[in-house]
C-alpha cells in the first residue's frame, strides 16, 4: 500500500503508461466508490484519522526531512510556514477529516422531482464527478483535506503534492488508504503520484477519458500552465487580492479590528486582505489608526495620494499594487469618496476571492454584496472567514473564482454533478 515517491527517470513512454494506469485504476475504483454508502465512507475517514493520531512521530519525521530537504532551494517564508508540520497541526488534520466524515452525504441528493403528464417520473439526483487530478504545492494538510472531500463525495482523486512536501504527503497518504483499506473501500480512490518527474503533470492532462476534473491550487504560473494544457474542465483560482472597505457608516473600532486580523492573522494564505479601501467621511480618523496598527505589526503600506496625505511615510502604490497578492507584509491602500468608487475599484483590481465592506447601514451592505463581482462577499468581518470549515463545508479542497459549476470554498457538494433518473411504466413516444 506504500505510495514511496520514485525518483528515477522514466523514458516518455514508460512515464506515459505508468501514469495512465494509475489513471485507470482510479477510474475503476471512482466506479465502486460511486455507490458507496455514507456509513463506510465515513468510517473509513474515521480510520484514516486515528492512522495519522497513531503515526504522529512519523508523519513529524517525514516532515522535518521535507524541512531539511528544502533548506537553500528558495522556498518564500509564506511556503515555508504552510510546509511546517507540529503535533498540533497534525491533530488539526485527523480532527478535518473526521469533521468531513461527520457531514451530510450530498451522493443520491433528491434535487428535484416531477410527474410528466406521460407519466414519466422525473428525478434529478446529485452523483459524484468521479476522477479528480488535483495539483497542490507545499502544504501538507492540503493532502488529507482533498482526499477527506473527495472520498466523502464518492470521488477518486489522484494527487500530484509539491516535491517540498513530499515526505510528509506520502506519510499522510499511506494513513489514508489504511483507513480507507480498513473500512473495506478500494484504496485507489486515493493516490500519490509516485514520480518526482515534472513531465507527469503534462500527462495525467491528457487523460480526458479518464479524469474528469482537474483542480490546481497554488501559484498563478502553475495555474496557468494546467489551463494551457489540460483538456478536462479546471476548477480554479488565479490569486487572492482580498479587499476590506471601511465605509462611511462604519464602526470604526471593528473596522479596525477586522483590518488587522484580515491582513495580520495568517498572511501567506489566499483569503488574507492585500488591499484596504477607506470613504473618505471617516479617512482623516481611521487612516492614522489603522496605520499605525499596521505599522506596529511591520506591514509595509503603499496608498494613493489621499492615503500618502494622511499617513507619513506610506510609499506610491501603483495599479500593480492596488491589483497584487503579496501575501506578506504589505497593503495596499485607497481613499475613495463612495461606496459605488470603492465597489468599482473592486471589480477593476480584485481577483474574485474575497471581498468585505464594514458598515453599519444595512443598505450599503446589501449594495455591496450584490454589486461586487466576487466568490465571497463578507460584511462586518474578516476576510479569513472564506475557508471551508469556517462556512461549515468541513475540509475545502480549494476555493474556486470560476462561475461555472461551483464558486467560493468547495466541499464535498461541490464535487458533485448530478443526472436525471427517468421512470416509466412502459411509455413510448409518438
Amino acid at each position: 500500500m506504500s505510495t514511496t515517491t520514485d525518483r528515477t527517470p522514466h523514458t516518455p513512454a514508460d512515464l506515459a503508461a505508468h501514469c495512465r494506469s494509475m489513471a485507470e485504476r482510479a477510474r475503476k475504483a471512482a466506479i465502486d466508490l460511486g455507490g458507496v454508502p455514507s456509513l463506510k465512507k465515513s468510517a473509513a475517514l474515521r480510520h484514516a484519522a486515528a492512522a495519522i493520531r497513531a503515526d504522529v512521530p512519523a508523519i513529524l519525521a517525514a516532515n522535518r526531512a521535507d524541512i531539511a530537504a528544502s533548506a537553500g532551494t528558495g522556498l518564500t517564508a509564506a511556503a515555508a510556514e504552510r510546509l511546517l508540520l507540529d503535533e498540533k497541526r497534525v491533530e488539526g488534520i485527523a480532527a478535518g477529516l473526521e469533521a468531513v466524515a461527520a457531514l451530510p452525504d450530498p451522493v443520491g441528493e433528491l434535487i428535484e422531482e416531477s410527474t410528466r403528464p406521460s407519466g414519466l417520473v422525473i428525478r434529478k439526483v446529485r452523483v459524484p464527478l468521479g476522477v479528480i487530478f488535483f495539483i497542490y504545492e507545499s502544504r501538507p494538510n492540503v493532502t488529507a483535506d482533498a482526499a477527506a472531500v473527495a472520498l466523502a463525495s464518492g470521488n477518486a482523486i489522484i494527487l500530484r503534492g509539491g516535491k517540498e512536501a513530499a515526505q510528509s504527503s506520502r506519510a499522510i497518504v499511506d494513513c489514508v488508504r489504511r483507513g480507507i483499506a480498513a473500512a473495506g473501500l478500494p484504496v485507489d480512490g486515493v493516490q500519490l503520484v509516485d514520480t518526482a518527474d515534472r513531465a507527469a503533470v503534462g500527462e495525467f492532462l491528457k487523460f480526458d477519458d479518464l479524469i474528469d476534473l482537474v483542480i490546481p491550487r497554488g501559484g498563478e504560473q502553475l495555474i496557468r500552465r494546467v489551463c494551457a494544457e489540460a483538456r478536462m474542465p479546471v476548477l480554479k483560482h488565479f490569486t487572492g487580492n482580498c479587499h476590506v472597505y471601511v465605509d462611511r457608516a462604519a464602526d470604526l473600532a471593528m473596522a479596525r479590528e477586522i483590518t488587522v486580523n484580515a491582513k495580520c492573522q495568517r498572511m501567506g494564505v489566499c483569503n488574507a486582505a492585500e488591499s484596504l479601501l477607506v470613504h473618505r467621511d471617516v479617512a482623516k480618523t481611521f487612516l492614522p489608526e489603522i496605520g499605525a496598527a499596521l505599522a506596529e505589526r511591520g506591514i509595509e503600506i503603499v496608498g494613493d495620494a489621499a492615503t500618502r496625505s494622511l499617513l507619513t511615510g506610506a510609499g506610491v502604490a501603483t495599479d500593480a499594487d492596488f491589483a497584487a497578492e503579496f501575501l506578506g507584509p504589505k497593503i495596499s491602500v485607497a481613499v475613495v469618496d463612495s461606496l459605488d468608487a470603492a465597489i468599482d475599484h473592486i471589480n477593476r483590481f480584485g481577483s474574485r476571492h474575497t471581498d468585505a465592506i464594514v458598515t453599519a447601514d444595512r443598505a450599503a451592505a446589501e449594495r455591496f454584496a450584490a454589486r461586487v463581482d466576487t466568490a465571497v462577499a463578507i460584511v462586518n468581518a474578516s476576510t479569513r472567514f472564506n475557508d471551508g470549515g469556517e462556512l461549515g463545508l468541513g475540509a475545502e479542497i480549494g476555493i474556486s473564482t470560476d462561475k461555472l459549476h461551483a464558486r467560493g470554498p468547495c466541499g464535498t457538494r461541490e464535487l458533485t454533478t448530478y443526472k436525471y433518473v427517468v421512470t416509466g411504466t412502459g411509455q413510448i413516444r409518438s
